[in-house]
């Protein structure tokens, strides 16, 4: 296992709004593989990361093996994913 992470940014999205993103992508991750929610911004953009524990070969939403993935989205239900593929 490796800590991965998903970030969640916009200069039109309010604070509110990437937290409330950031948290429902944590609910999908679960609270046993949660490591924290941080915040920061990035020129005019706020940025709010998810830090959690996985494995990069399997979507973290879907669970299909992305071993090869060069794509860099899931091709089983499209999330994009969040670690230099394979």
């Amino acid at each position: 296992m490796r800590v991965l992470y998903k970030h969640f940014r916009g200069a039109f999205k309010t604070w509110r709004t990437l937290f409330q993103d950031a948290s429902d992508f944590a609910t999908e991750v679960g609270p046993e593989r949660l490591v924290s929610i941080s915040h920061s911004e990035h020129g005019i953009e706020g940025v709010v990361s998810v830090w959690y524990w996985g494995e990069p070969e399997v979507c973290h939403k879907c669970g299909y093996n992305l071993t090869g993935n060069e794509s860099g989205v899931c091709p089983e239900c499209g999330t994009k994913i969040s670690w230099t593929p394979s």
